[in-house]
């Protein structure tokens, strides 16, 4: 009416019924700056927590914002939306390897992967005792969690003393809570290389490279029962028959404390 009719902002008003305070009013975006600031130290100081936390957490520090602006600013700096953060191990420190004076002290834990004929992937557990570089277990499967890693060793309890340290690496069976309760339980110290270095479980690192070389790549396998068949033979082979140069050119089980 004001362009058109040419008449005054008052005129226009009065003939459509309407406050002239209504017509002037200009909406004026809040300053959320400090409710940014407060949320960004609070997510950083603490990662996990939501915005019902926030919004608690900062009326208790004397802010009284509410929680609907709150949740405003929450979602659009994007921290509804939960990012999956990488996991940090602990620090590990750096152990010298060192030979056990008799068998069953410490035992050295790793895996290994490879695949059948069909292109299926399979995972294989190696467990050896340090101190003559017996293999005391192969388990061999599609899928070996921290509960069937504690199943084998199980088995082997059953039939000779559990050691006093396994050396493992990080992955995660080893870091799993239900096997370090299991070590706890039976008095195992679980002895974590530095990530990154395998040399540091070199005598199990060693067994993996003749594995590989002698059974694992020298054969093709269209089944899990083959590779099983073909694993324990081959380490009835390697503890009883296959000289060691590391051990003067003898068998494991020829090697008495």
């Amino acid at each position: 009416m004001i362009q058109e009719h040419s008449i005054s902002e008052r005129q226009a008003c009065n003939s459509v019924g309407l406050a002239r305070s209504t017509a002037q009013y200009r909406k004026t975006p809040p300053d959320d700056t400090p409710i940014i600031q407060a949320l960004e130290q609070l997510t950083q100081k603490h990662p996990a927590i939501g915005v019902w936390q926030s919004h608690h957490r900062m009326r208790l520090m004397g802010h009284l914002w509410n929680f609907k602006r709150v949740y405003r600013v929450y979602t659009s700096l994007g921290l509804n939306i939960r990012r999956r953060a990488k996991k940090r191990l602990p620090a590990r420190v750096k152990q010298a390897l060192f030979r056990p004076e008799g068998p069953d002290q410490v035992y050295s834990i790793d895996f290994m992967h490879d695949s059948l004929w069909d292109g299926r992937s399979y995972r294989l557990l190696n467990v050896i005792d340090d101190y003559n570089r017996e293999v005391l277990a192969i388990e061999v499967d599609t899928s070996l969690p921290a509960l069937r890693v504690i199943r084998v060793l199980e088995r082997i309890k059953a039939v000779r003393p559990l050691p006093k340290m396994i050396r493992v690496d990080n992955g995660p069976e080893f870091i799993s809570a239900k096997l370090d309760h299991w070590c706890r339980a039976n008095g195992i110290t679980l002895t974590y290389i530095q990530p990154g270095k395998p040399t540091q479980n070199a005598y199990v690192e060693r067994l993996n490279g003749s594995m590989r070389r002698e059974l694992l790549s020298a054969y093709v396998f269209r089944t899990l029962d083959e590779v099983r068949e073909k694993a324990d033979e081959w380490m009835n082979d390697y503890n009883h028959h296959r000289p060691h140069k590391s051990l003067g050119y003898r068998p494991p089980a020829l090697i008495q404390p």
